[in-house]
């Protein structure tokens, strides 16, 4: 998770840069990164889905939704992207295509990393940070924004599943990484490891190399730590809501035995 989302003052600001790199080949690091290139906020799509409120993780539904009504979906993208100068992680990777006509400007950055590992990191996350759909969606009912998490990563699912077919492997980020080559032009794509550091994107983007170490976060420790907080925050929410409800049923009790005994 990249810490506390980023929320654009100047709406007129549009996309430069487009995060390829599927979830899990350093997105909060890239997001770091453009962050420090570009000087204006940049959409790390994890921070904002767990940090944002109702409305704004609702509109990435509606896009997911209405995947299949491009006129729909190009607003709504464009909405739920204004005034970012960069996007990277989901759900806007689930939209490169779609954010490459939209932004025909803006060049995409693809990270890379060893398919093995990348996998070995995908079934932590997967398993640390969402478990049962069922039990999450009933679980995050009354927090808003969280409450949207079942329902988008429905979504995810379905679309990746079609593009990269019904089981994750290690191969995976290679089929994805095969799709991002396939759908965006080679003057606007770079190809990169995090480990190269600044230069390759600096001078892709056109930007003086910062005098500073590339940034790093630990993505897994992030949403680890972070997934427990949810749980913990949705946990006493509903113990307020069934103690309000206990309190009412009782004071509700109170007043009917106190009718009756006045009625005898």
């Amino acid at each position: 998770m990249g810490g506390v989302p980023s929320i654009p003052t100047d709406r007129t600001r549009t996309v430069q840069v487009i995060g390829a790199g599927y979830s899990r080949t350093g997105t909060v690091s890239m997001a770091l990164a453009l962050e420090r290139l570009l000087g204006e906020p940049v959409m790390h799509g994890g921070t904002q889905l767990f940090g944002r409120e109702d409305a704004y993780v609702k509109l990435w539904c509606d896009a997911f939704a209405n995947r299949d009504n491009k006129p729909v979906l190009m607003k709504i993208l464009r909405e739920a992207t204004a005034g970012f100068v960069a996007v990277t992680d989901v759900p806007t990777n689930a939209f490169i295509a779609e954010l490459v006509e939209l932004y025909p400007d803006a060049k995409v950055v693809l990270v890379t990393r060893d398919p093995d590992r990348w996998f070995s990191s995908m079934q932590t996350l997967l398993k640390d940070g969402y478990g049962s759909m069922s039990v999450l969606k009933a679980l995050l009912w009354p927090c808003p924004g969280w409450r949207w998490a079942p329902t988008w990563f429905r979504y995810l699912q379905i679309v990746e599943s079609t593009r990269l077919g019904p089981a994750m492997s290690p191969d995976s980020i290679l089929i994805h990484n095969e799709w991002v080559h396939n759908h965006v032009p080679k003057d606007r794509l770079l190809t990169m490891d995090l480990k190269e550091g600044w230069e390759p994107l600096a001078k892709f983007l056109d930007k003086p190399v910062p005098n500073e170490p590339f940034p790093h976060a630990n993505d897994g420790e992030a949403m680890q730590k972070f997934a427990k907080g949810v749980f913990r925050t949705a946990m006493l929410i509903w113990l307020g809501i069934l103690g309000g409800v206990g309190l009412f049923a009782w004071v509700g009790m109170a007043v009917w035995r106190r009718s009756l005994l006045s009625s005898v």
